[in-house]
């Protein structure tokens, strides 16, 4: 199979873009941990469907539970990121209007991320 590489990447051991590999990898890690976190997600909106604030802040009070929340947050805003990038790069035309669409991506995917996690230790610490 033909090498499609530069000379100069060739040299330096890099492919076309020097991050395919990091990216492809990164996306399918958050997917895979976003299973057991979305079953977990979900498991908790059915015990606590219908219950006040009160059960829920009891609920996320417990370590375990708030600490499974965040790391779904986190795994999940990465995700999402990571999603939304290749999109980006893939259909986004214009070289100024992807680096606006790729910058927006990542500060909008850091807000939601903090919101949720600010809600999250609220929350668990009984406000």
């Amino acid at each position: 199979m033909a090498d499609m590489r530069t000379p100069l990447n060739k040299v330096r051991g890099l492919g076309s873009a020097k991050e395919g590999a990091d990216h492809f990898w990164r996306q399918r890690i958050t997917g895979l941990a976003n299973i057991p976190l979305t079953l977990f997600l979900v498991v908790t909106i059915i015990l606590l469907a219908g219950k006040d604030h009160g059960a829920v802040t009891a609920y996320l009070g417990s370590p375990f539970a708030a600490i499974a929340m965040m790391a779904l947050v986190i795994s999940g805003a990465i995700h999402m990121r990571l999603g939304m990038q290749v999109i980006i790069e893939d259909y986004v035309h214009g070289e100024s209007t992807k680096i606006l669409c790729l910058m927006t991506n990542t500060f909008f995917s850091i807000l939601m991320g903090l919101a949720c996690m600010y809600a999250i230790i609220k929350l668990s610490l009984g406000a």
